[in-house]
């Protein structure tokens, strides 16, 4: 374990208050960009019936309802695009967490719109043709304007759908996840093409063509802005380089970064980059790492080893280029409304925790942190928070099977905290450890808006 100098943090700008309030800030904004999409759903429906075809026959019923599909399963795939292109104005009053768990909601419904369309316009091709299935599919394509872009486009659709399923993930890399999920994209511009060229609304209507064109237009210019335009304009000012690689445990290593004007990036205590480091093995991908302390123009990341490329950090080399793009998330002492705090970290979680406790307690906070790792050995930057906070870091070691008990279970964090009730909670670690921890705070009654977590993944 490796105990580094102490770190500095801006002062929590929030004020103190008493008992749990919900922040008010933003909320206008969020009712608004909530309401955005439904309504837009609402307006596409709308298009689309006022130019289905009259005719009751099950052709055009078929025909009909596959395109109400296909015109909805477009709108959304516009909507999934504005959900992950990073802008600062969508990612400040959701957090970046939320909106790619509702990417992943939404890209469920996608893929379940796009294989319906498929299947009813099909149907309905077999009721108009009088042909078999197997027979309608070829003339469909010899027939129908670029319909192999179509066939193509919800293939690709398809497989990525199929490679965020919870059951291939366990089971893929990140890094071919990423390039199946980037697959996605080309799929998108054959289905709006296909859409555009063949969709029975779009053909002999040059407003509703120039209108979906336009949709998709300001949906690709968003990702393009904030995804690509933005980090490479950064470069201008920012560039980063790896200081020091420090092994704080054998499973967590953390990595010390120098560059130039850090203090313009406004990064917070608790917030997160996507990290891209510029060598052999890291160059395809960039994955989210939360800052774990920033000091005198230089930002540390505390890395768990989960995954081929956390695991292969100890292995860069002082001087590689880093690429940073952020800072993201809200898991930051902004949303505290309570004089008392506990902290709660797990594994690779305890950077951000780490930089909350020390900013919230440098603001005068009443704060307790919850260290937990199956040995002493696990307990990265411990020996920072125990200097930090003395009696009021609180590790808490041990397997479950070993104990005999859950040391996050509600008896015992009540018998370590007696006033958690009081206190708001902040917690980062593994998805089981954020299960419990949630039943924990149901059965200790803490209020819902007073407990934050954030989750890291992107797949």
């Amino acid at each position: 374990m490796t105990t580094t100098a102490q770190l500095r943090h801006a002062p929590s700008p929030v004020r103190r208050a008493r008992g749990f309030r919900r922040p008010t800030r933003g909320v206008l904004a969020r009712v608004v960009l909530r309401a955005a999409v439904p309504l837009g759903a609402v307006a596409v429906a709308a298009f689309w019936y006022s130019g289905a075809r009259p005719q009751t026959t099950p052709a055009v019923l078929f025909a009909n309802g596959g395109e109400l599909c296909g015109l909805l399963g477009s709108y959304l795939v516009c909507v999934l695009l504005v959900l992950v292109s990073r802008a600062p104005w969508v990612e400040r009053v959701f957090g970046l967490d939320h909106l790619v768990g509702w990417h992943r909601s939404l890209g469920t419904t996608v893929v379940l719109l796009v294989g319906t369309h498929v299947v009813l316009a099909s149907v309905g091709g077999v009721f108009r043709d009088s042909n078999p299935l197997w027979a309608e599919v070829p003339h469909m394509l010899v027939t129908v304007p670029d319909l192999e872009a179509g066939w193509v486009g919800t293939g690709l659709f398809l497989l990525g759908g199929l490679a965020s399923s919870r059951v291939l993930r366990r089971v893929l890399r990140y890094e071919t996840w990423w390039t199946l999920h980037l697959a996605l994209y080309v799929g998108i511009y054959l289905g709006f093409w296909h859409q555009l060229t063949a969709g029975f609304h779009f053909v002999s209507n040059p407003a509703a063509r120039l209108a979906w064109i336009l949709l998709y237009s300001a949906a690709g210019a968003t990702v393009v802005t904030w995804r690509v335009i933005r980090p490479l304009w950064r470069l201008r000012r920012h560039v980063f380089q790896i200081e020091k690689v420090v092994a704080e445990t054998p499973r967590t290593t953390s990595v010390w970064l120098v560059g130039d004007h850090v203090e313009e990036l406004g990064v917070r205590a608790g917030q997160f980059f996507l990290v891209k480091f510029l060598t052999f093995g890291h160059l395809v991908t960039a994955h989210p790492y939360s800052v774990s302390g920033t000091i005198d123009g230089r930002i540390r990341f505390t890395i768990g080893h989960l995954g081929n490329h956390s695991s292969a950090v100890g292995r860069l080399r002082v001087g590689t280029h880093v690429l940073l793009e952020g800072p993201f998330g809200r898991f930051t002492a902004e949303r505290s409304r309570a004089e008392k705090l506990l902290l709660v970290a797990g594994g690779a979680g305890v950077g951000p925790i780490r930089a909350l406790a020390e900013e919230l307690d440098r603001a005068g906070r009443d704060v307790v942190v919850l260290h937990r790792a199956s040995t002493p050995e696990e307990l990265a930057l411990g020996g920072e928070l125990g200097i930090a906070l003395e009696h009021r870091y609180i590790p808490l070691v041990g397997r479950r099977k070993e104990l005999g008990y859950d040391p996050l279970g509600h008896r015992n964090v009540a018998r370590q905290v007696p006033d958690v009730a009081e206190r708001e909670v902040f917690f980062c670690g593994s998805p089981g450890m954020a299960d419990t921890l949630l039943r924990t705070c149901r059965k200790l009654r803490i209020p819902p808006q007073a407990v934050h977590f954030e989750e890291l993944s992107f797949s």
